[in-house]
């Protein structure tokens, strides 16, 4: 069938193709070279699977091929797409990825040079060729990888796809084929994504998708859709690890350590971002920035993030990490200001004691109370003999007055009273 549709295109091209006139000029300064047939290319498609390989063919008789260089220029763009790619090619096949896309408008040239000089000789007109794949019943694919050993991949469903079809996922790596470890569904009950941890990634080796479309109602494949990731190129870095901030010579420099990645860990791979609060984003190779600062400032944080730039194309940036405050002026080292304190509590500690010492502070602190002498315990014991003595001889003064006659006793009491006066016991 193949074979049948090239001819016919073969001969359709022939029948309608217009004799065009070519003209060039040697380097040579030789006269110009007209060609009496037009040269001109057909173009058709081979499938398989995942690709399209397309295929032309054109006119030049051998000795052509053999006097002149022959070049072909293939220009295609996928349909809803603007970008498109052009290539040189010195083989008359391109093989084209599908993906999902569902077709795509080629056009090939054909150019003959000059081998001693390069100078071209003679060019084809452009040979127009429309491919329309299979329909496309999911799009926005995107697939990360995380923590190193996690893989995520999500897409969308259309809405023009059947309502009875189920998307399974799985892929190929190092040779090996993985079936999808958890589903997300939506609402209903469609898979619109994956989830599988624990893989072992291998940096040098792709990671080919395959999505499969297949009917619920007889559990036969319908479609599959395939793409091709290197690891490196999908990874999702974790943020940039022990952070930190000093105060150099009125300038604040941050520095950092770049986070495990797949492959390598070369300081030339990654690229990062620091984010300083009121300043614009910088991009920097360094595990370092620096900036200097004139004049007092207002508290501010800075955060750092990193992608793998130089040694492979990333486009996925790390998260942020977490904000490292800076009091720009009032910055210094947490470590010099320990420092500083310490000395200075040990320096007034010793100033102290010197001068307790010098004043004799402590003796007087703690000297013992002393004890009472002996003579005044024994002025104290006569004291007190004297008093009971006293209070003694009251005593039988009072007895005998209670004894003896009114008369006799106020007689005594007179006389007692002119002895406590001469005696100087009446106050008592």
């Amino acid at each position: 069938m193949a074979q049948v549709t090239v001819i016919l295109v073969m001969l359709i091209v022939i029948f309608f193709q217009h004799h065009t006139l070519f003209s060039t000029s040697l380097a040579s300064g030789q006269p110009d070279v007209v060609d009496e047939l037009a040269l001109h290319n057909v173009l058709w498609i081979t499938k398989n699977e995942s690709r399209v390989i397309l295929s032309w063919s054109n006119n030049l008789t051998r000795e052509e091929t053999e006097k002149y260089t022959v070049e072909y220029i293939l220009s295609y763009k996928f349909f809803n797409t603007t970008h498109e790619k052009e290539e040189r090619l010195q083989r008359k096949k391109k093989i084209i990825r599908m993906e999902l896309h569902s077709g795509f408008n080629a056009k090939v040239k054909t150019q003959l040079f000059a081998k001693e000089t390069e100078d071209v000789i003679k060019e084809s007109d452009w040979t127009e060729f429309t491919y329309k794949a299979p329909p496309v019943y999911i799009q926005n694919l995107s697939c990360i990888i995380y923590n190193i050993s996690f893989f995520n991949c999500t897409w969308h469903i259309k809405a023009e796809a059947p309502e009875d079809i189920q998307i399974l996922f799985s892929y190929r790596h190092v040779g090996k084929d993985f079936e999808c470890q958890q589903y997300i569904k939506n609402a209903r009950k469609k898979n619109i994504g994956c989830h599988m941890k624990e893989i072992c990634f291998q940096p040098s080796r792709k990671i080919n998708l395959n999505i499969t479309v297949r009917a619920l109602r007889n559990n036969s494949r319908m479609l599959s859709y395939y793409k091709s990731f290197i690891p490196q190129a999908i990874e999702k870095l974790n943020p940039p690890i022990n952070i930190s901030v000093s105060l150099e010579n009125r300038s604040i420099k941050i520095h950092w350590k770049p986070p495990p990645a797949i492959g390598s860990a070369s300081s030339k791979c990654f690229l990062y971002q620091v984010n300083i609060t009121d300043h614009k984003i910088v991009d920097v190779t360094a595990e370092k920035y620096e900036y200097p600062f004139h004049k007092p400032a207002k508290k501010c944080a800075a955060q750092v993030r990193v992608k793998k730039e130089v040694c492979i194309a990333n486009k996925v940036w790390s998260e942020w990490s977490e904000p490292v405050f800076i009091h720009n002026e009032m910055t210094v080292d947490v470590k010099l200001i320990s420092l500083t304190l310490s000395c200075l509590l040990i320096f007034l500690g010793g100033l102290l004691i010197c001068a307790c010492r010098r004043y004799r502070c402590l003796e007087v602190i703690t000297m013992p109370v002393p004890h009472p002498s002996d003579n005044i315990k024994a002025w104290l014991a006569a004291d007190e003999t004297y008093h009971q003595k006293q209070m003694h001889w009251q005593m039988e003064i009072h007895s005998e007055v209670t004894l003896g006659t009114p008369e006799e006793n106020g007689d005594k009491n007179a006389e007692q009273q002119r002895c406590l006066k001469e005696s100087g016991l009446e106050d008592l």
